[in-house]
């Protein structure tokens, strides 16, 4: 595994024992092995990528020597203070966790910072307080890309549907703001529809269809994630018009996450794109600053060695930004954004054991 060499000395050997010892939930609130005790809470169950993630997250803390207690909030803020409660009696030495709600965790962070445990965020930034790092893909791109995909493939002319995820998510704002924006720089003749889902998949598809029986005309959606994915294909299905490309009455889809499920429909023709957030490396990187924040190390906004960025958000938070590529059939570039093809062995969606 290879770590940051500018901004870190050494990175001791794992021992087997090292290996052996991490796991998830341990009974004891310190590590026999005397390994640093973190907790990482997933935020939700309910989704492919978040399942992912889940999957990942063992692994990467036996690699990294780390003993393990995980809680999962199930999509609400409330039961995330509660479980960081739980990891502060646990004797945690750091706590890696993803705020749906980015405004609303504020004062989990403030309780956590007073008690000197080292925070990481994953996927989603807070909207105040302090974290130790951000470890997210630039969401800003994610809209950028979908918005030149669309923009391209609809010749810069007609109306699609923007699925928003939540609003009260950074990562939610950040999409539909660069997609918005996107569209009325280079493509002002296209109409954008922006349907709030609250990252609902029923939600979603409800709205979808209402659109697309008031505008029977409209030739793409861009789901801000794969929450939307089966219920934007039934639709499309009921409504004659999963067809394949290069029918004339084919809606173009992009989407967000690049789970298997999504890389397996764009070889299939029933979506067009995707943009793959590395559930993978969310995990790895999440756990590396962890230990990182425990063993006393800082870092600089500047390039890394595993292909991202490190950039200052605001005073004092840093935010590792990593690599988030535009997927599709033919590995094409559009609107000037390159991409890669879904059946690239490089995309983590077709590494899953």
């Amino acid at each position: 595994m290879r770590f940051r060499t500018a901004l870190r000395s050494a990175v001791s050997t794992l021992s087997a024992l090292a290996l052996l010892s991490a796991c998830s939930g341990s009974a004891t609130s310190t590590s026999s092995s005397g390994m640093p005790l973190v907790g990482v809470d997933y935020p939700r169950s309910d989704t492919d990528f978040w399942n992912s993630y889940i999957k990942y997250t063992p692994q990467y803390a036996k690699e990294l020597g780390l003993d393990l207690k995980t809680t999962n909030s199930q999509n609400d803020v409330a039961k995330l203070t509660a479980n960081a409660q739980t990891f502060i009696s646990q004797g945690v030495k750091g706590l890696a966790m993803a705020p749906q709600d980015t405004a609303a965790i504020a004062p989990t962070l403030a309780q956590l910072e007073a008690k000197k445990i080292p925070v990481v965020t994953v996927d989603t930034r807070p909207d105040t307080g302090k974290v130790f790092m951000v470890v997210r893909a630039d969401n800003r791109a994610y809209g950028e890309k979908a918005c030149q995909y669309l923009g391209t493939k609809l010749g810069g002319k007609g109306k699609v549907v923007m699925l928003q995820g939540g609003l009260d998510s950074i990562n939610g704002r950040d999409r539909t703001e660069a997609f918005n924006d996107c569209m009325k720089k280079n493509y002002p003749d296209i109409k954008v529809f922006g349907e709030a889902t609250n990252w609902d998949g029923a939600v979603a598809a409800q709205k979808l269809q209402t659109r697309l029986t008031q505008h029977p005309d409209i030739k793409g959606v861009y789901m801000q994630s794969s929450f939307a994915l089966s219920g934007t294909l039934q639709v499309l299905k009921q409504k004659g018009l999963l067809v394949d490309p290069k029918d004339k009455k084919h809606v173009f889809v992009v989407s967000n996450d690049g789970i298997p499920e999504e890389l397996k429909d764009i070889a299939a023709g029933k979506i067009d794109a995707t943009v793959s957030q590395p559930a993978d490396l969310y995990a790895k990187y999440a756990l590396y600053y962890l230990k990182a924040a425990i063993e006393g190390e800082t870092f600089k906004p500047g390039k890394t060695d595993h292909d991202s960025t490190i950039i200052q958000v605001r005073d004092g938070l840093l935010e590792d930004q990593l690599s988030a590529p535009l997927v599709t059939a033919d590995g094409g570039t559009y609107g000037g954004v390159p991409s890669v093809k879904s059946d690239d062995k490089s995309l983590w969606g077709n590494n899953l054991g």
